[in-house]
Order: C-alpha cells, then structure tokens, then sequence
C-alpha cells in the first residue's frame, strides 16, 4: 500500500463541506497570514502546511538544529522512609534512566521531557535504547530542538533496584526524585515535563501528586487516575482486578539475576490480598489501616498540589485503560483552574499518530474513524507545547479539546462534555419499545428495547445514563447489569456496567454492601461522541455481563427488569454540522 502526503484539497471526508470550500479556493496566502491570535498556525488550517505523512509517526514541520548526544547511564538517588521499608532491604535505593543531550553551546540551559514506566528491560528495550513506545519519537523530534529526554524506569524494573510496587508511595517517591534531579544538574533550565501511555500515561499522575516545582506540564496518553479507580466501575470489576500488581507487574522484578529477592517486599505482599479482598467486600477494604487503593489514587492528591498545565490524550475506544480515567476528570481539572487541553480520538490504546496500531479496530470500536483519526501533526503540537511551558515561550497554545466522533469527524470544543448539550429523555413505554425479551436477566436471559427512528443526524456526546428498575429476588443480595447501546441492526456505539450493590450510582456502597427488593439502579455508560445517521433507530440490549467485567460474588442469579416508565434512558445531545468539523494532516492510503 503506498503512502502519500494529505493535501486534503482533493479528498472528500466526511462532508467536510467547510474545510473543502476554504481549500478549493484560490488561497496563495502564506502561513503568517492565517496564523490564528496567538501566533500559531490554528489546528483547522494545519492541513495546508507541508507534513510528512509517510512514516511510522509523526515529525515537526521543520528539524531541529542540534546533534543527538547520548545515551548517558544516570542511577537516582532515592531516600524512602520507614513505613516503605527504606532501603534497609538494599544498600541504597536508585532509579536508573537513559538520559539524550542536544549538542548544544556551553553554558546553554535546556528543560527536560521524560517517559517513566517499568518496561525497559521488561517486555522492551532497556532504558539506554531508544524505545519504539515513545523514547525514540521524542529523541528523533525534540532533542534537536533543544530539549533533553530521559527513559527512566519505575522501582523494580529495568536497572532501577528496590521493589516493583505497581504505582504505590515507593515507586511515587522514586518518580519525584528522578524529577528533582533532572531538574537540578548544572545543564537543566529547571522544568521538567512528564509524557506517557498506559503505564507510562499513570506516572505523571503519580509526579503531580508532589507539587515539585520542576514540574512543569505533563501529558498523560491512556493513563490511571487511580489504580482500583480503572479496574472498578459503578462497583464493576475486571478481570484483572484480582491480581494485576502480583500476576502481572510482579513479574517484572523477576528476571533470574541475583536482585530478584528484591521485589518480595511491602507493597507485593499487599498485592496478593486487596485484589480479591476488594472483588470480595465491594469496596477498597479501607479497614484496620490498610492503605493499599488510596494510596493509589492519584487525581485528587494531583488538583490538590500540581501547579503545571496538562495536555489530556485518551482514546475515546480504548477499552484497556477505559476512558472513564479521562471523564469526567478533564472538567474536573479545568473547573479548578488547570491550564489543560484535551486530544481524544477514536483510536483505542494507541498513541494519536501510529497508522498500523490504529488499522487493527473493529467496526464500532474505531474502524468508521479510521484512517481520520491518524494525526500527523502530533509532533508539531507537542513541540510547541513544549515550547511554551517548558521553554517559557510567548506563543501560548490553544487550551481547547480536539474531539472525534465516531464516523471520524474532528471538531474543537471549549470543554467537554460541552456545556450546551441538551437531554434527551426515553422512557420504556415512551420513546423506547420492547423489541424481545421478558426482563428476566441473568445467565442467559436479555431484555432488547429499540428506539424510534431519529429523523434527523444526531449526535450523542457525554456520558448517557440508564436509570432503570431492577428486582433483586428474596435471597440473593445484588445483581450484574450490562447494557450495549448500538445501531438498530448496526454498530456499537457504547456501554455500560454496574454491581447493583452500588445502585446509587458513583464509587461508594454502604454497609453492609448488598442490595434487595426493588430498586433504581442509576447507570451511568462510558463516554461516548457518536453520530446516528438520519433515518435510523437506536437499539439498547440489557445482559448481565459482557466484556470482561465478572459479575460480584453474590450476584451470580437472575433479576428483573421493570418494563415500565420508572426505567429511562437519558441521551445527552448536541447540535454540530459539517460546518463545525475540520480535517486535520492525517495518514491517508492510495488503493
């Protein structure tokens, strides 16, 4: 398949109606004069700039001008204190990094951009190559503009000694050193940014809990906001809930040298019991001082002490690290005053530029918005992010949220979920019909409910709610709901999931944690911005599980469904056209 340059003057994309008209005119104006106010080429004109789109990732417009020095082997320093078992189970305790230098002129002060994660040497490169993940993008793109960039490893992994303690206060502590001290050598400005995915997207949720003031910006792609946070949802767990500190991350200490008695240690022992304990109790058993869930929540402790900007990534189908970690916590943040911009595309646990990560999602799950979602200007973007909040630059990014819709259609918001979206309210018996099922659910049994037909394009942008009555029967103390929300004979559009002990809604159960009798149980689906085309039907079906959430340990039987007008399923709507989208440098194929 070959590849080329998107001109985006002579491709037709999703009615695009308004991108198209301004680029079929006859436009021989420079980039300086449609520069927006702050100084930059605004995102709805980037397509008419030169981008490379022909490799595996996204480049700057222009290269920078210093040479690649490095890599250099830095081992951190870490003091950790008594309750964390201090380093009395090691000589001391480090953090290892890779570190890459501009070949800049004596004297020259640059900032610091890191990716931090526990993957070099384990399941990757070690921290001294540069890695596919991030490592060698940011190296390739940014050490010629002037900026240094580490690869560091998290405690028990890689060359870092000490334990693997899956995101707790040691590995916490470690990350703020390594900050510290990359904000601190002789060659350094003093500004530190922070950018990952998944594991890595986690850490600079983990660095902002500190306040360090060489932390300057940090770029969270798919990261945890939270530990039990991810793996719980409206009381729902994942499978993987049971054992991701000791069956997965564990074992990344373990790699047959002679430190490997190193990761048997506080926060592993922990591991084995608040997984099952959680899964069991219905909550984060907080009891006789167990500190093991807060002590991983991040989000709170990061708006309490932060005082950097945030650039928010998510794919808005990423179903590894579900979106729930990036709303409604984006709103939260610029509510409190964050300087905060959002990038969420319809890519699942993938970084915004990668076109063979991106080509692998199913129809409903990604596919429609492919190769739309593909965004070549990501290395741009970042840099002049970077610019700004690293190198203290005058040209202020545009704090906005750059959002996809399922069919593949980019638009800017202000905030999001926006704040005229509208709601649209469809009661069983008004607006939403009994197409099979008897509202018997459980095992085997489902309930499928179909809208009327929607006359009109609609899209559906937030995080739709199914506030529905639920029978728990005599002798059973909860129930598992699952609910897809689809086309009517198409595709998935979204879902959602909920341990009826938590029927109230929200992260918290009383107790003891059981329900019984009849109850409204207040779901609320993952985020969701999809297009339903005119001239088509929406299509709800109730099961009680899907996925790879598992039902609670008491909810293993059948509940009831009531078929009436105390079940209503909540849309939040809002009113964009073609005229509100635009197209970006993407990734595009010649057949």
């Amino acid at each position: 398949m070959e590849q080329r340059i998107f001109a985006g003057i002579t491709v037709a994309i999703l009615l695009l109606s308004s991108v198209l008209l301004y680029l079929t005119e006859d436009n021989e104006n420079s980039i300086d004069d449609i520069i927006s106010g702050n100084g930059l080429v605004p995102v709805w004109e980037r397509v008419n700039q030169p981008f490379n789109t022909t490799e595996a990732y996204s480049y700057t417009l222009e290269k920078g001008e210093y040479e690649i020095t490095g890599p250099e082997s830095i081992f951190v320093e870490v003091d950790l204190p008594a309750s964390e078992l201090g380093c009395t189970i090691t000589d001391d305790c480090q953090v290892h990094l890779g570190l890459w230098l501009p070949n800049v002129p004596n004297g020259t002060k640059i900032p610091v951009i890191a990716d931090i994660g526990p993957y070099y040497d384990d399941g990757d490169v070690d921290a001294l190559t540069p890695a596919n993940r991030l490592g060698k993008f940011l190296i390739e793109n940014m050490v010629p503009h002037g900026y240094a960039v580490a690869q560091v490893s998290v405690f028990g992994t890689g060359m870092s000694n000490h334990c693997m303690d899956f995101m707790g206060l040691s590995e916490q502590m470690g990350i703020d050193a390594a900050v510290t001290w990359l904000g601190t050598q002789e060659w350094s400005n003093g500004n530190v940014g922070i950018i990952g995915k998944s594991y890595d997207g986690s850490t600079p949720w983990q660095a902002a809990m500190f306040g360090n003031p060489h932390l300057k910006t940090i770029i969270p792609i798919s990261g945890l906001i939270g530990v039990h946070d991810l793996m719980w949802r409206n009381g729902s767990m994942e499978a993987r809930g049971l054992g991701m500190h000791n069956g997965v991350y564990g074992s990344f200490g373990w790699d047959g040298d002679g430190e490997d008695w190193q990761t048997a240690c506080k926060g592993y022992a922990e591991g084995y019991a608040n997984g099952p304990g959680a899964y069991l109790a219905g909550d984060e058993v907080n009891y006789a001082g167990n500190t093991y869930w807060t002590d991983r929540h991040f989000l709170e402790r990061a708006m309490d002490n932060y005082n950097g900007s945030i650039y928010f990534i998510h794919g808005m189908q990423d179903w590894n690290v579900d979106p729930h970690m990036a709303f409604p916590a984006y709103k939260e943040l610029q509510t409190a005053g964050f300087e905060i911009k959002g990038l969420f595309g319809q890519w699942g646990h993938h970084y915004p530029d990668r076109p063979t990560d991106q080509n692998g999602m199913s129809s409903g799950r990604g596919a429609e918005a492919y190769p739309h979602s593909v965004r070549y200007d990501w290395a741009q973007d970042l840099l002049e992010w970077f610019n700004y909040y690293l190198y203290e630059g005058n040209l202020k990014p545009a704090l906005h949220v750059e959002m996809q819709d399922n069919l593949g259609g980019w638009r800017v918001e202000e905030t999001w979920p926006s704040n005229d979206r509208e709601f649209s309210q469809l009661t069983i018996g008004e607006g939403l019909t009994v197409t099979s099922g008897t509202g018997l659910i459980g095992p085997t049994g489902t309930l499928t409910l179909e809208t009327e037909i929607f006359e009109n394009e609609t899209r559906i942008s937030g995080m739709p709610t199914f506030h529905v009555e639920v029978t728990i029967p005599p002798g059973q103390t909860s129930g598992h709901l699952y609910v897809e929300l689809s086309i009517a004979g198409g595709i998935h559009l979204g879902h959602g999931v909920m341990d009826l002990r938590y029927y109230e809604g929200g992260r918290e159960c009383g107790q003891p944690c059981t329900v019984t009798g009849t109850v409204n149980a207040k779901m609320q689906l993952f985020a969701m911005d999809v297009v339903i085309p005119a001239g088509n039907a929406l299509e709800l079906v109730i099961s009680q599980t899907n996925d790879d959430y598992i039902p609670s340990p008491v909810s293993s039987g059948y509940v009831t469904i009531g078929t009436n007008q105390n079940s209503i399923l909540t849309l939040p709507i809002i009113d964009r056209s073609s005229n509100d989208l635009f197209t970006p440098p993407i990734w595009f194929t010649e057949n």
